[in-house]
């Protein structure tokens, strides 16, 4: 991968190594994680090709985070989560993107810490990735 090229802006196989885009929002596109030790963890991706919110005209960071809130909803719909955590990372990556991931108090595996970028432990088969995600995806409501 290049340099200039992004995954979220590309949507080849720089994503398909982490991520399967689910759907289409009004201000981002929605990528289910694949490595799912937290069961519908999701990636909420800007849009617009920039690295921090403050690049972001007001009108486009609220359309951003209001997608954000769109999907948490959605995920506090399909699976019950007891928390979900909300990560902004990218010192390496470009690209303004939100990590939201449910946290459940029944699941010892990192409850009550902060998680881990890729656990490299939980990953399904595609039928099981395609009931995760139309269960988001049937929650949201926009």
């Amino acid at each position: 991968m290049s340099s200039d090229s992004c995954a979220y802006c590309d949507e080849g196989a720089a994503l398909d190594a982490f991520g399967i885009k689910i759907a289409e929002l009004p201000a981002s596109k929605l990528v289910l994680f694949k490595e799912q030790s937290h069961k519908g963890r999701v990636i909420v991706a800007s849009n617009h090709h920039v690295s921090e919110m403050v690049d972001l005209s007001e009108e486009e960071r609220n359309a951003f985070i209001a997608d954000v809130n769109l999907v948490a909803q959605a995920l506090h719909a399909a699976f019950a989560p007891d928390k979900i955590n909300y990560g902004a990372y990218g010192d390496t990556g470009h690209h303004l993107h939100m990590h939201l991931v449910p946290k459940y108090a029944n699941d010892s595996f990192e409850w009550g810490t902060t998680f881990a970028m890729n656990p490299d432990r939980v990953y399904f088969d595609q039928n099981q990735y395609k009931e995760i995600a139309d269960a988001i995806v049937t929650n949201l409501k926009h």
